[in-house]
């Protein structure tokens, strides 16, 4: 009797070992896209301007964050940008925070104000071209209050170039909105993104589950002067490159963490 309780101790603790060997191998799955010093890794691609040119120096580093900033703008002039995380992803959840600041250039598009967005599963940025706007892509969209007293729910999903099934059947719209509040433009948000290769695409806001959806391919429109061998419609989206948004208003992210799943 002794030597079997002997023995289930040994096993209980062999156990409890091992588990907590295997959770902390799953915390150090988590990788920081952002070093919070500088954009090493990140390669901006901007309307009008080839790749890598960070015009106006659109995409900072500032206390910590990345910062889409308009200061050395004189006219927005459509200049739609993006940074781009140098890497291409399939299965993931990525983790990230944003806040929109007070800057919004105001020759921007009137939809831009309070608007911004984190692109997924798009184009390699050197296949871009120089006047191509938006990359072919899905989008998680970001909204706050436009003190309007209009419901602006975020963590929605916009579809330049891309469809996706909603609701088990393709939808024609560019923009699904979510099930998400209204929060206020200058408080941090906590956002989520799980993906999985070209089936199911969770997205999440502080927590809460706000929008479903699944089986995203090339095809719609929205997306302009794109190289049409890149644009082929009907071809499922299983990766593609991680991008911030810069389209006339100003916000930063900080805090984004990536895990690759099976």
């Amino acid at each position: 009797m002794i030597l079997l309780k002997r023995f289930l101790l040994l096993t209980g603790a062999l156990l409890i070992f091992s588990c907590g060997n295997k959770s902390e191998k799953n915390n150090n799955d988590w990788q920081v896209l952002f070093n919070g010093k500088d954009l090493d890794g990140w390669i901006p691609k901007i309307h009008h301007h080839e790749v890598g040119d960070n015009y106006a120096n659109t995409f900072r580093v500032k206390d910590g964050t990345i910062q889409v900033n308009y200061d050395d703008y004189d006219t927005f002039n459509e200049r739609y940008g993006h940074l781009f995380y140098k890497k291409s992803f399939s299965s993931y959840h990525l983790k990230f925070k944003y806040r929109f600041t007070d800057q919004w250039l105001k020759d921007a598009p009137s939809y831009t104000y309070r608007n911004s967005g984190i692109m997924f599963h798009s184009q390699d940025p050197k296949t871009i071209l120089k006047e191509q706007d938006w990359p072919i892509s899905v989008e998680y969209q970001m909204l706050a209050d436009a003190d309007d007293g209009n419901p602006r729910p975020t963590g929605n999903m916009c579809s330049p170039g891309t469809d996706v099934i909603y609701n088990n059947e393709l939808d024609p719209r560019h923009c699904i909105n979510s099930s998400s509040k209204t929060y206020k433009w200058d408080i941090w948000i906590h956002g989520e993104l799980i993906v999985y290769k070209d089936s199911l695409i969770v997205h999440i806001v502080n927590k809460d589950t706000v929008l479903q959806y699944s089986k995203p391919t090339i095809g719609g429109g929205v997306a302009n002067r794109f190289d049409p061998a890149i644009k082929i419609d009907g071809t499922p989206l299983k990766e593609g490159y991680i991008g911030l948004q810069a389209e006339g208003q100003g916000i930063a992210f900080k805090d984004i963490l990536i895990k690759e799943l099976d």
